[in-house]
């Protein structure tokens, strides 16, 4: 793919993205902020899911392509079981030393937590992969579309 300038990327857009005037980059505090809300990371006002589970291929308001590549949101997986393992052990920590329940006691309870925890946090482990990738790769919010061809 040949190098573009953002003048020639531009005039490639379709006419409602081409006459908006270019978004200002967001901090990683908006970034953050838009992804817990399950927001599109660039614009903040397009869904990223449309049910429970199934994201919108692009955002419905400036275009950006969520799944970037087959495989894509993998670390989204790692967040989410980060997240979920922090939680799990710190709540066991906290339980078993700071209130005295035993080990037997809290191990179903929290194996239940363990299992069913993802699914509700999955959505937000998403949409935090694309505040953190889109932090460290800048072209990820640099594509404003793809020609109107590519779907």
């Amino acid at each position: 793919m040949s190098e573009q300038s953002p003048e020639e990327h531009r005039d490639q857009l379709p006419p409602a993205v081409k006459d908006r005037p270019p978004r200002p980059r967001p901090t990683p505090e908006q970034r953050v902020g838009r992804a817990l809300r399950l927001k599109c990371p660039r614009c903040g006002e397009g869904e990223l899911f449309e049910g429970w589970f199934r994201m919108p291929e692009r955002c419905g308001v400036c275009r950006l392509k969520y799944e970037r590549a087959p495989g894509y949101f993998l670390g989204a997986a790692y967040i989410n079981y980060g997240a979920i393992a922090l939680l799990t052990t710190v709540s066991f920590i906290i339980l078993r030393f700071g209130f005295g329940i035993t080990t037997t006691m809290l191990k179903y309870p929290l194996f239940a937590v363990a299992m069913v925890l993802p699914f509700l946090t999955f959505r937000y482990a998403r949409g935090l992969w694309l505040a953190l990738d889109s932090h460290f790769d800048k072209s990820v919010l640099a594509d404003e579309t793809a020609a109107e061809g590519d779907h």
